[in-house]
């Protein structure tokens, strides 16, 4: 878990210059709302409004993020306007809370909009219980929010918009379906069971803080798509909030809501959140946890008492999170990974062809956006295949053979990569073996979607001519790849 912070790559300084622009965007925010009069909850509604703008608005283009951005008050204001109307009715509460909860997980069909808006409406309607929010206080809390966003738009958009140099970032679409069978649609019926049981069961354990478990339940929910990838992403939760804590015995106990180390610590806190995200989810949640305790002890109630009710809140609801996708229409680890892999092989096959065409002289053929999305989809394949090769996975052949495809797609994306320098070399030529390497990577692609059960023919030793080498490697790769993308029985793929 250290190495994976401490020693990742980060090309193009990306993930530094999205944490450092995060600390500058959220602390305008919080310093325009104090200059505006705001209370502290005002100014912490504020602040968390901008932190999200920030961290959930990923649309492929700088417009698409400007209007998503813009759209984030027409979603929050009626659900914070709702959340504090019913402050004073719980049974009203709760059920609208988790009809924010389904509603917002059922969002993420429409794409990378729907979920910042499903996100952004869901943690609006959780700041209100974080604060007790009441009626009274709607009308600067509306004014927290937009102008908390106004300002997170000001320094994304305008003050640090490095995205506007950079191509538009790929955003493979979600497996597709109709009714139960699509995946968002089953989420959003087990988020919400899931949720129901965190809310029922936090309750008991805490009448004031019974949030936190709804919030866990919600969160292991992000961005997976199975029962294995939820189980453990609430695993990492777990360790991540306890690891936290411990943190917040050191560190924001012995603070207890001084101004100025409370300030540090949470522009620390807001970057590691940042930094780490892309990362270690139990990394992030450090932070997070960090961060709610740097909060709370600006508000006076924190305490040793505190951070085990926060402990075993998150554990109520990352139990809500296991039990909802293990008995409430389960989506198999073996399917979801099953398609992420044959995405990212007609993926590569895409990129080979889109190549081969600007070697042989096209001026339309462009390989560069295929390759950020292959880039994409083999994210999707790591968190896909993540629960396979955990290291509390008690089947160590299937670990095997997943860390065997996960390399081995590595390796195609490596020969892509290769490919695409080379075809972007202007003095590059075409050769005519190029047609015929590029037809059978087809072929390979092909019988490895399909499920074919015959092995491939690996290629003999690549040739000098650099187009040729890369061609050569990625169909010895695809060769390698037909093994372990069966079963012993040759029926089924190393997702099952």
């Amino acid at each position: 878990m250290l190495k994976r912070v401490f020693v990742a790559p980060d090309p193009g300084r990306a993930r530094l210059r999205f944490a450092s622009r995060a600390v500058l965007g959220i602390g305008l925010a919080v310093v325009v709302c104090l200059l505006a009069g705001h209370s502290l909850a005002g100014a912490v509604t504020g602040g968390l409004a901008a932190l999200l703008a920030l961290f959930t608005v990923a649309d492929p283009t700088v417009r698409g993020q400007a209007v998503t951005t813009a759209l984030l008050p027409a979603v929050g204001v009626p659900v914070l306007a709702a959340a504090a109307e019913l402050h004073d009715q719980p049974v009203a509460r709760d059920l609208a809370f988790l009809a924010v909860v389904g509603v917002g997980v059922y969002a993420r069909r429409w794409g990378p909009r729907g979920h910042s808006l499903g996100v952004f409406a869901f943690m609006t309607f959780f700041v209100a219980q974080f604060l007790h929010a009441t009626a009274a206080q709607l009308p600067e809390l509306y004014a927290a929010v937009l102008l908390s966003v106004l300002s997170a738009a000001v320094v994304r958009f305008g003050v640090w918009c490095y995205e506007r140099r950079l191509p538009p970032a790929a955003a493979p679409a979600p497996p597709t379906g109709t009714g139960l069978a699509r995946i968002t649609t089953r989420q959003a019926v087990q988020a919400t069971a899931g949720a129901g049981f965190a809310l029922i069961v936090g309750q008991l354990v805490s009448g004031q803080r019974w949030y936190w478990a709804v919030g866990a339940t919600w969160w292991i929910f992000v961005n997976t798509a199975s029962r294995g990838e939820t189980l453990v992403r609430g695993f990492r939760r777990v360790l991540g909030t306890v690891i936290g804590i411990g943190l917040g015995f050191l560190v924001a106990v012995p603070v207890h809501g001084a101004p100025v180390p409370t300030a540090v610590l949470v522009a620390v806190a807001v970057f590691g959140i940042f930094y780490t995200a892309a990362l270690s989810y139990t990394w992030m949640m450090l932070w997070v946890t960090l961060l709610a305790e740097m909060l709370y002890g600006l508000l006076g109630v924190l305490s040793p008492g505190l951070l085990a009710l926060r402990l075993a809140e998150t554990g109520v609801g990352a139990l809500g999170a296991a039990l909802a996708v293990l008995f409430v229409l389960p989506v198999t680890t073996h399917a979801t990974t099953d398609a992420w892999i044959q995405r990212a092989l007609r993926c590569v096959h895409a990129c080979t062809a889109e190549a081969a065409a600007r070697l042989a002289g096209s001026a339309t053929a462009d390989p560069a956006p295929r390759v950020a999305e292959l880039e994409q989809l083999l994210g999707r394949v790591r968190l896909s295949v993540a629960p396979l090769v955990h290291p509390l996975n008690p089947m160590p052949a299937r670990k095997r053979r997943a860390r065997r495809v996960l390399a081995l797609l590595d390796d195609c994306a490596r020969e892509i990569r290769g490919l695409v320098a080379v075809a972007a070399d202007p003095e590059a030529s075409h050769d005519a073996r190029l047609a015929a390497a590029c037809w059978r990577v087809e072929a390979a692609v092909e019988a490895l979607t399909a499920g074919g059960a015959q092995p491939l023919q690996r290629p003999a030793d690549p040739p000098a001519e650099p187009a040729l080498a890369h061609l050569h490697g990625l169909e010895r790769a695809l060769a390698d790849l037909a093994e372990p993308l069966r079963s012993p029985s040759g029926s089924r793929p190393v997702g099952a």
